[in-house]
Parts: C-alpha cells; structure tokens; sequence
C-alpha cells in the first residue's frame, strides 16, 4: 500500500469514503472522483438502481458533472480515481473524454476493461491513450464490494425463510 501522503492513496480514500454510502441508497459501494490540478472537481457513486439506468456507473455520472463544471468535453490535465475496474462502457467513456490517467482499486474479474476481462487502453487504433494504475487500497476496495455482496445475500436468505 502506498503511504497516505501519496496523492493517489489520499484521493482514493476519498472515493472509498463516498462508496461506503453508496449502499445506505441501495447502491453497489462504486465510487469514483476526478481531479483536475490537485482539486475535486466531481465525485460519484453509482446510481443504476436510483436511476433505473444501466449506465449510472459512478465513471459516467462523474464525467458528464466534470464536462460541465470544466465546460468542455476534453477533460485534459485530470486523474479519474475509482474504486472498482472500470468496465467496457467506463473505459471507452474515459477514452472518449480525453482522460489522460486512471487510478482504480480492486480488479473486476466479471467485467473489468483495464486488464481483468480485456485490456482497452493501450489498444494503439484508439485516438487517445490513458496511463492506467491498478490496486491502489484494492484489497480495502474488494473488502467493501465483498462486504456488500454478502449482506446482500443473507438479506436475500433471511426474506426467503421467513
């Protein structure tokens, strides 16, 4: 683990604090800040279930509130922290927004993009590369995700018996 002075394991604690909430709304704890020069300038956590909305990933919400904080499409000049592999709809978001650094946590086996399932952005025919770091506070990350998913079930076992 990196030491919390390190910028990208003081920003993702940020992010992991925000997914912890997630789960009070009945969300999956995925969370995910950009920062643009040092500052946040947008945080989210994923709002599929709320929104009834399959791309309300926490990626997309914060890059379409960052496009229209920075008033532009190109979000140059930012690191997009999450807490959680992004998918292939994340990435290809991420690519498409001029993103030029990824940070995420815990790997998704299931349907990450950034390595687990494919690997998207150093695919050389895309017009724009993005510099990928993997498994900052990852095992933090998975802990939280696994935490959830088990509360989940036994939520689901406890409905079924009674």
């Amino acid at each position: 683990m990196l030491p919390l002075d390190d910028p990208d394991t003081r920003f993702m604690q940020q992010a992991l604090t925000l997914a912890r909430s997630a789960p009070l709304i009945g969300e999956v704890p995925i969370a995910a800040l950009l920062v643009h020069e040092g500052i946040v300038i947008a945080q989210a956590h994923n709002l599929r279930e709320t929104r009834q909305d399959p791309t309300a990933h926490a990626e997309v919400i914060v890059i379409q509130d960052a496009a229209r904080h920075m008033g532009s499409w190109r979000l140059i000049n930012t690191t997009l922290y999450v807490t959680l592999e992004p998918c292939t709809m994340c990435i290809g978001a991420i690519v498409l927004a001029r993103i030029p650094r990824l940070v995420f946590a815990a790997t998704d086996p299931k349907a990450g993009a950034c390595g687990s399932i494919m690997n998207i952005p150093p695919e050389p025919r895309l017009n724009h590369r993005v510099e990928v770091v993997g498994g900052v506070c990852a095992e933090e990350s998975q802990a939280l995700l696994q935490d959830f998913f088990q509360q989940l079930r036994k939520d689901a076992a406890r409905r079924e018996t009674t």
